[in-house]
């Protein structure tokens, strides 16, 4: 869901040049598989582009790679962390860091709740893109 959300912001802002969005698990049980159907439900409800995708899993060379890692809970985070080695460069963050939060996205494996979870990634990555506005862009 994230993903499709933050290309949509970037392309309603005309920056899709100047970014490469992609998702990448933390662990191998979704390998292979879509966007969930909650998630496309959602997105479609809102009016967001689905981004065709396919789960797979992080790689070291993600790290090496993108300039920010994502993750959605401390356990995303844990486990990023471990799949590139460590975090030398300082590029994994927690979303809702970026609003200043230090709770998780509401996931909606457990919770079944796609509009919570749609609207704490919406502040996650209103903050994201605002930060990245004032020191980037």
């Amino acid at each position: 869901m994230a993903q499709s959300m933050f290309q949509d912001m970037v392309n309603k802002r005309g920056l899709s040049d100047k970014f490469e969005i992609d998702s990448a698990a933390t662990s191998r049980e979704e390998i292979g598989n879509g966007p969930h159907y909650g998630t496309v439900s959602k997105l479609r409800q809102v009016g967001i582009p689905v981004i065709p995708h396919r789960a797979r899993q992080m790689t070291r060379a993600d790290y090496e790679h993108f300039d920010y890692l994502i993750g959605m809970d401390s356990y995303n985070i844990s486990n990023m962390t471990r799949l590139a080695g460590g975090d030398p460069d300082g590029k994994i963050y927690a979303l809702l860091g970026f609003a200043g939060m230090s709770r998780s996205i509401a996931d909606p494996w457990y919770t079944d709740n796609f509009d919570e979870t749609y609207d704490d990634l919406c502040v996650g990555l209103n903050a994201f893109m605002k930060y990245l506005e004032q020191e980037l862009i």
